[in-house]
């Protein structure tokens, strides 16, 4: 309680707030419904996070400059439409159709970053302009028609509807990823120590470590019970790893930090500021297309409603109610599994209660305030300790 109560104070709460926020949205569901923490409905949760999950993911990378990507739901849309059309209506073979789809997310992304970063334009402008402009094409590409069905029995399909139904592969992918984290902190210990800088005491990565494996193997016995380990999830999972990886532990990541901590400062110290910025917005929009071909597999086509509705907002909620900062410089790519977990979790409770989706968007809304605020309380309990 004393650590809490001293990183409240310092305002390093961290991901503590979602993680409380979410248990009180599933003990609330839990006892207005019996099924929300059935097996099955925590399996199709386990699914349905990895599309809103995988943009989410892109959003932190910008979110993390202190800047915003209005245009991936409509990339999302596009992308998944052009592998639609390639695929089905073109006779081009799936594995070739989605990587087109993934890189041209890639492209639209260098596009926008190139206008934000080279020509100065402001990042809202560029992407509201994207966000009409790639739903136009989705649009032209689709055609009349407006819905293109996928095969279901084709690899974009398999990505939502495979599942690992051996008991062995949802187990060891929690021994696995609890190893992972333990060697990985005991790692980072030594490294701290041999440098002469504070460090983690054992003991924590201990409890953090015991606490991981009690839900990880939790989660994994859950999965069993219904149909086993989903391929979704699984790539999902290896995303985010990858990807935290690259932030927390590369150079590229620690560049994209500083950039998020003050562009002046981080251009006096030779970062080439352009070079990160549409390198960002790069990520963004290939991680919106593999988003949307998720929503597709999902839904097994590619419809003029893709990428449209709250999907946007939905990602860009994920990204901030999971703990990144809107203002820049903090944030993780956890954050992304954090947030999409909370407004997903939202979602089914009201379906299975039968509520207006009214409710949904009144209760997401009040959940992204209050991650907002707290996240501007935070950052003037740091500055109070000069920290910012």
């Amino acid at each position: 309680m004393q650590i809490l109560r001293r990183r409240f104070h310092a305002g390093e709460l961290g991901s503590v707030p979602v993680v409380l926020g979410l248990l009180v949205v599933w003990i609330i569901f839990e006892s207005l419904n019996k099924n929300f923490l059935s097996p099955r409905n925590l399996s199709n949760l386990s699914v349905d996070i990895v599309g809103i999950g995988m943009i989410s993911i892109g959003v932190v990378f910008v979110l993390l400059l202190g800047e915003i990507d209005l245009s991936v739901g409509s990339v999302s849309g596009l992308a998944a439409a052009a592998f639609a059309v390639l695929n089905v209506q073109h006779g081009v073979p799936e594995p070739i159709a989605l990587l087109i789809a993934v890189f041209a997310g890639t492209v639209i992304g260098a596009v926008q970053g190139f206008f934000f970063a080279k020509v100065g334009v402001p990042a809202f402008v560029v992407t509201l302009a994207g966000l009409l402009g790639w739903n136009g094409l989705m649009l032209y590409i689709l055609g009349y028609s407006g819905t293109v069905n996928l095969d279901d029995k084709g690899l974009v399909a398999m990505l939502t509807s495979f599942y690992f139904t051996n008991v062995a592969a949802a187990y060891g992918l929690a021994v696995i990823g609890t190893a992972g984290y333990f060697l990985a902190s005991y790692q980072d210990v030594r490294r701290r120590r041999a440098a002469g800088v504070p460090v983690r005491p054992l003991s924590e990565i201990a409890v953090r470590t015991g606490v991981l494996a009690v839900i990880s193997l939790a989660a994994a016995w859950v999965l069993n019970q219904y149909q086993g380990l989903p391929l979704a999830l699984l790539i999902f999972l290896v995303f985010l790893v990858g990807l935290d990886q690259v932030l927390r532990r590369t150079r590229y990541g620690r560049m994209i930090f500083a950039l998020g901590g003050s562009v002046e400062a981080a251009r006096r110290t030779g970062l080439n500021v352009d070079r990160v910025r549409i390198s960002v917005f790069m990520v963004s929009g290939t991680m919106a297309a593999i988003g949307g071909l998720f929503l597709a597999s999902r839904v097994t086509s590619a419809t003029q409603t893709s990428g449209s509705g709250i999907l946007l907002m939905d990602a860009i909620a994920a990204a901030v109610i999971g703990g990144t900062s809107m203002f820049g410089g903090r944030g993780r790519t956890w954050s992304a599994l954090l947030g999409v977990l909370v407004i997903q979790s939202i979602a089914s409770g009201v379906a299975l209660m039968g509520i207006q989706t009214a409710v949904q968007f009144m209760i997401t809304g009040g959940v992204l305030l209050l991650a907002v605020v707290i996240d501007s309380l935070s950052r003037r309990a740091q500055r109070a300790h000069g920290r910012v």
